[in-house]
């Protein structure tokens, strides 16, 4: 499998990293718990979040190479709704959360950054991603542009800044299906964005 991994970053723009392959030889089973004392290890030694992001997408691949049960584990959206969402781990004292996250098709999400850092793994289905950044503008202070898209398939794995704007839209006839992994949220520098009217709102 032809596996890609992407930053988006605050400006909107989306890079390709390298992959590292060192995931591939662990004969040791990877469990959630090992996974998290991991990260807990990246997120004391730096505040980088490109370097929090750049450490923690092998864990990522192989957590899901070897945790098997993960890529299973999610509810199925009411038709209505369109998606769902799994807290897999959520934890008060330990600012983490890990979800997943399904999208039936012909589904789309609101334009929004995460206030915080993230990192989605798309498990099964295509996802189109829609980037975004602000505009200097003086008397809107919320207005945004399109600045590129991707389309990310099974196996892709795409990570954002905490003010990284995106939306994304499922493609073709398959649920989408990730693992979704954010750091701890700053709630009042997370947007949802109407670009219409120029407005925002926290959520």
């Amino acid at each position: 499998m032809n596996l890609t991994d992407w930053l988006v970053t605050n400006n909107g723009l989306c890079q390709r990293c390298p992959v590292s392959d060192n995931w591939q030889w662990q004969d040791k089973i990877y469990r959630l718990y090992r996974f998290l004392t991991n990260v807990e290890d990246i997120l004391e030694k730096t505040q980088n979040e490109q370097e929090i992001l750049q450490f923690i997408r092998p864990l990522v691949r192989r957590l899901l190479a070897s945790s098997y049960w993960i890529q299973g584990e999610y509810i199925w959206p009411d038709a209505k709704q369109g998606w769902s969402v799994l807290n897999l781990y959520d934890d008060i004292d330990f600012s983490l959360t890990l979800q997943t996250v399904v999208w039936l098709p012909g589904q789309a999400s609101t334009i929004h950054n995460h206030g915080t850092w993230g990192l989605v793994a798309i498990i099964s289905g295509e996802e189109k991603n829609l980037f975004w950044r602000r505009k200097k503008d003086i008397e809107h202070q919320h207005i945004i542009e399109k600045v590129g898209e991707k389309i990310i398939k099974a196996g892709d794995i795409i990570s954002f800044t905490s003010d990284a704007i995106h939306s994304i839209e499922v493609v073709g006839e398959e649920p989408v299906i990730s693992f979704n992994l954010y750091g701890k949220t700053n709630y009042e520098q997370r947007w949802k964005f109407d670009q219409i009217n120029h407005t925002a709102r926290n959520f």
